[in-house]
C-alpha cells in the first residue's frame, strides 16, 4: 500500500513528496509550503478542463462513428465529409496571418539542422549515452554497422582490412564536406598544411586536432599518430569525430513503462540527474565494472586565437505524457489521481528551474529555456490548455513568461486537420513540430473505424494521405515562420541494425526541409549527420516556403479498402503480423516493464518498438475483426501461434514469462488479447488503459510472489 503524505489537500507518494521538497524546491530557494498551496490551486483549475477536453475527444467520436455507421456501403464524399466536421467543431476556421514570436531559444534547435535522439528516461546509461552522443566517432559508426560497404571484420580484435576501408570512406567524407583547394584527403600526409576550396570551414584546434564546420555543423579532424589508427595513416587522422545528436528528447511517455509513483520518481530522479549534471550508472560490460557520466565541453581554440567552449551535450527536451492518464502518485482532494500531464508539467519544469537559475554542473539551455515536447493533443483547444497549463507552472514557479517552450507533435487526425491552428494557439513558445506516422496511423484507423474495413498496414504508409501528412506538416511550419526559430521535425528510423538502408532512405528527411528527424541510436546519430553536411536544410526551407500546401481533401482521405477480398492466406499473413508484433512488444512491457525495446519482428529483424507501433497494430486487428474481414477465432489463432513464435525469439532472456500454454496465467497475453478484442472501446485507440492496468496486475502480483 502507497505510503501518502498530506500536502495542501494533496495526497502525495511519500517519497515523491520528500524528493519534491528535498532535492527540486530546497536548491531554486522555493518554500514548500507555498509550492503545494499553489500546485493544489493550479490542479483545481486544470483538472476539470482536461476532463473536459477528454469528454470532448469521446463526444466527437461518437459523431464520427455515427456519421459513417449512416452511411455504410456509401463511397466518401469529401465536401459532405468537411461539410460534417466543420458542422461539428472538428475542423475549425483557418486562423488571420500570422508569424510566431517564440524567443531566447538555443542555436541547436533555431539555427542549427541535424538528428536529435529519443531516449527513455528509466533507462540511465541509455539517458547518459544519448546525452553524450553530441559529437560520435565516425570510424567507430562505418566500422561497427553494415554503412560501410566492406567486408565484415574478421578475428576479435582490430581489422586493418576492414579499418583500411573505414579511413577510406572517412577521406571520402572530408572531401565532400570539407574540400581541398586541389586534390583529395587521401593524398595528404599533412593536415596543418592543407588548402580548403573554402578557408572558413576551418575554425581552429582542439585538444586533439582540428576542427572544420560544414553547413553549421562541426566537424572534428582527430590527429594522433600514436594511435592504433594513427599509426597507420600517413597524416596521423586517428578519427573523424561528427558534431551528431544536436538535441535529445529525454521521453517520460511512449518509450517507458511508468504506472504508479515508484516508476515516476525515477523518472524524475534521472531528470534531475541530468539536469544538475551529476547523474551516473555503474554497469558491467566485458567483464569490466563501468561507470558512465555526463561528457565535458570541448576547448576549441580559434583561428584568432581566442578559447571558446563547444557543447559537449545533447540540448535536452524532456517529453511529458499526453492529457489522457492519470497516475496514482498524487491523489486530488476528492480522491481521484492527478492528471499525469499536468503533474509532469510542474515537477519537470520544477527540476529544470535549476538550470534556468545556473545551478547545474552543466548548461543545458545557454537561453534560461525549458523545452517541453508535448505529445498527441487533439486540435487547437488542447494546445491552448498546454499554453494556459505552462503560463500557470510559470507563474507557480516564479519563471518568467514563455520560458517553458513546447513543442508540439503533430500525430493526431485533429491536429494535422488544424495544425495552423494548433500552431496559433502556442505561438509565443512553440519549438517544435514533427510528424510521427505512427501515432497518426493509429489515430487515422480509430477516428474512421466504422467507415470500413481498412487496407493493409504495409500499404497504409505509402497511402496519399500520408503523403500530404508529411508535406502539409513543413509548409504550415515555414508558412507561420519556424525557420530560424524552431525545429521542423520527421520521425524515427526503426532499424537500428540496417544502418545502409537509412544511409540511402533516411537522406530524404533533410530534403524535405526538415531540420531534425529522429535516429534509434548514438550510432545512427552520427551517421544520419553526415546527411545534413550534404544537404543544405536551411536553402531547401527557403525553396520549400514558395510551394502550395497540400489541400484537406487529400489528409482527410480514409484508407479503405474497398472492394477489396482478400484469401485466407493473405488474412493470416496480416493478422501473424500484427499479432507477433503486438505480443513482442507487450510481454515485454507487463512483465518486465520495459517501454522501448529491440524487438525482433515476424521475420527475425530487430525494429524499435513503442507504444505508437502497438497502437496501429491493435487497432487494425480491432478494425478488421469489427468489419468482418476476420474472425474472433482467427485472431485468437494467430496470437496464440505467435506467443509461441515471440517465446522462442526470448529464449535466451532469463527474465521472460513464456505466454504459450499459460493463456490462463500470463498476464501479457491477457493484455494483449484486451487490446484486439476491445479495442474499438479505447479512447482514440490508445494502448495506455489497458497496458497501465495490466502493468499494475503485474507489479502487484510480484509484490504478492
Amino acid at each position: 500500500m502507497t505510503d501518502r503524505i498530506e500536502r495542501s489537500g494533496l495526497q502525495v507518494d511519500a517519497k515523491l513528496a520528500q524528493f519534491i521538497d528535498t532535492e527540486v524546491l530546497a536548491p531554486i530557494g522555493k518554500d514548500p509550503q507555498s509550492f503545494w498551496s499553489g500546485f493544489t490551486a493550479l490542479v483545481s483549475e486544470f483538472a476539470p478542463r482536461n476532463r473536459a477536453l477528454l469528454a470532448k475527444r469521446d463526444e466527437l467520436q461518437a459523431q464520427i462513428d455515427a456519421w459513417h455507421g449512416e452511411r455504410a456501403g456509401k463511397p466518401l464524399d469529401q465536401g459532405e465529409y468537411q461539410a460534417f466536421l466543420k458542422q461539428i467543431g472538428y475542423l475549425v476556421p483557418e486562423p488571420e496571418s500570422f508569424i510566431v514570436t517564440t524567443e531566447k531559444v538555443d542555436p541547436e534547435i533555431a539555427e542549427m539542422a541535424g538528428p536529435q535522439l529519443v531516449v527513455p528516461v528509466l533507462n540511465a546509461r541509455f539517458l547518459l549515452n544519448a546525452a553524450n552522443a553530441r559529437w560520435g566517432s565516425l570510424y567507430d559508426a562505418y566500422y561497427g554497422t553494415d554503412a560501410l560497404d566492406a567486408e565484415p571484420a574478421q578475428g576479435k580484435g582490430y581489422d586493418p582490412v576492414r579499418g583500411a576501408a573505414v579511413i577510406a570512406a572517412g577521406r571520402a567524407f572530408l572531401d565532400k564536406a570539407v574540400p581541398l583547394a586541389s586534390g583529395s584527403w587521401a593524398d595528404i600526409d599533412d593536415v596543418a598544411v592543407v588548402e580548403l576550396a573554402t578557408p572558413a570551414q576551418y575554425r581552429g584546434t582542439t585538444q586533439k586536432g582540428r576542427l572544420y564546420r560544414s553547413n553549421g555543423l562541426a566537424i572534428e579532424v582527430v590527429i594522433d599518430p600514436s594511435h592504433p589508427v594513427g599509426s597507420t595513416d600517413k597524416a596521423g587522422i586517428a578519427d573523424i569525430v561528427l558534431e551528431a545528436a544536436l538535441t535529445t528528447i529525454v521521453d517520460l511517455e511512449d518509450s517507458i513503462a511508468a504506472v504508479d509513483a515508484e516508476d515516476k520518481l525515477l523518472a524524475y530522479a534521472n531528470w534531475l540527474g541530468v539536469i544538475r549534471g551529476d547523474l551516473t550508472d555503474t554497469f558491467e560490460k566485458g567483464g569490466q565494472t563501468l561507470t558512465r557520466a555526463l561528457a565535458e565541453d570541448k576547448a576549441l581554440t580559434t583561428s584568432e586565437g581566442e578559447t571558446v567552449s563547444l557543447p559537449g551535450r545533447s540540448l535536452l527536451f524532456v517529453r511529458n505524457v499526453g492529457h489522457l492518464m492519470t497516475n496514482p502518485a498524487i491523489l486530488l482532494p476528492d480522491g481521484s489521481e492527478i492528471p499525469e500531464g499536468v503533474m509532469d508539467a510542474v515537477i519537470t519544469s520544477a527540476i529544470s528551474a535549476q538550470d534556468v537559475k545556473k545551478l547545474s554542473r552543466f548548461a543545458n539551455s545557454r537561453q534560461g529555456s525549458i523545452y517541453i515536447v508535448k505529445p498527441k493533443m487533439h486540435g487547437p483547444e488542447e494546445c491552448a490548455f498546454t499554453n494556459d497549463l505552462f503560463d500557470a507552472v510559470e507563474d507557480l514557479l516564479e519563471l518568467q513568461r514563455h520560458t517553458v517552450k513546447v513543442g508540439v507533435m503533430d500525430e493526431e487526425r485533429r491536429t494535422s486537420a488544424n495544425l495552423a491552428a494548433c500552431i496559433h494557439a502556442v505561438k509565443d513558445r512553440i519549438v517544435f513540430i514533427n510528424t510521427g506516422f505512427l501515432d497518426r496511423t493509429g489515430d487515422e484507423i480509430h477516428t474512421s473505424m466504422r467507415a470500413g474495413p481498412m487496407i493493409r498496414k504495409g500499404a497504409i504508409k505509402a497511402s496519399g494521405w500520408i503523403q500530404a501528412y508529411e508535406k502539409r506538416n513543413v509548409a504550415i511550419g515555414l508558412k507561420h515562420g519556424l525557420s530560424g526559430r524552431a525545429q521542423i521535425g520527421k520521425g524515427m528510423w526503426a532499424a537500428p541494425d540496417r544502418m545502409a538502408a537509412m544511409m540511402v532512405e533516411k537522406i530524404g528527411h533533410p530534403k524535405t526541409g526538415a531540420n531534425t528527424a529522429w535516429v534509434p541510436s548514438p550510432t545512427a546519430a552520427t551517421l544520419h549527420a553526415m546527411h545534413y553536411h550534404e544537404v543544405d536544410v536551411f536553402g531547401v526551407q527557403e525553396e520549400k516556403a514558395a510551394e502550395a500546401i497540400p489541400g484537406l481533401d487529400e489528409l482527410l482521405a480514409i484508407p479503405l479498402a474497398d472492394g477489396t477480398n482478400w484469401s485466407e492466406d493473405e488474412v493470416r499473413e496480416e493478422l501473424d503480423n500484427n499479432a507477433q508484433g503486438l505480443l513482442g512488444y507487450v510481454v515485454r512491457w507487463i512483465d518486465q516493464g520495459v517501454g522501448c525495446s529491440k524487438v525482433p519482428d515476424i521475420n527475425d529483424i530487430g525494429l524499435m518498438e513503442d507504444r505508437a507501433t502497438l497502437r496501429i497494430s491493435s487497432q487494425h486487428m480491432a478494425n478488421w475483426l469489427l468489419h468482418g474481414v476476420c474472425s474472433e477465432e482467427q485472431v485468437l489463432d494467430s496470437l496464440k501461434r505467435m506467443a509461441a513464435k515471440v517465446d522462442a525469439q526470448n529464449a535466451s532472456d532469463t527474465l521472460y514469462e513464456p505466454m504459450a500454454g499459460n493463456w490462463e496465467r500470463s498476464l501479457a497475453f491477457q493484455a494483449a488479447c484486451d487490446l484486439v478484442f476491445k479495442g474499438v472501446e479505447q479512447p482514440n485507440g490508445y494502448t495506455e488503459p489497458l497496458l497501465h492496468a495490466w502493468r499494475l496486475k503485474k507489479k502487484s502480483a510480484l509484490v504478492d510472489a
